[in-house]
């Protein structure tokens, strides 16, 4: 029994990040966070930069990325 990350289904997705969406480019089991380094599995994709063209884990990481890309105004440092 084969689970969903082995064979030709545990590589890496390429995906081109859309405004409100994301269109599969290559098809694979998994994005990685540009942030964490964590697996995202694509079916639990929810949070990418359109600008950056990064996925992001959650929320959280979203948000560090804003700030490290210096695109939140007001931001201490």
């Amino acid at each position: 029994m084969m689970n969903r990350f082995e064979g030709s289904a545990s590589r890496e997705a390429k995906i081109r990040y859309l405004d409100g969406d994301f269109q599969i480019v290559l098809a694979g089991s998994h994005v990685v966070c540009a942030m964490t380094g964590k697996i995202i599995p694509v079916d639990e994709l929810r949070y990418w930069s359109v600008a950056r063209q990064e996925p992001y884990v959650d929320a959280e990481a979203s948000l560090e990325a804003e700030k490290r890309a210096g695109a939140l105004p007001n931001q201490r440092r």
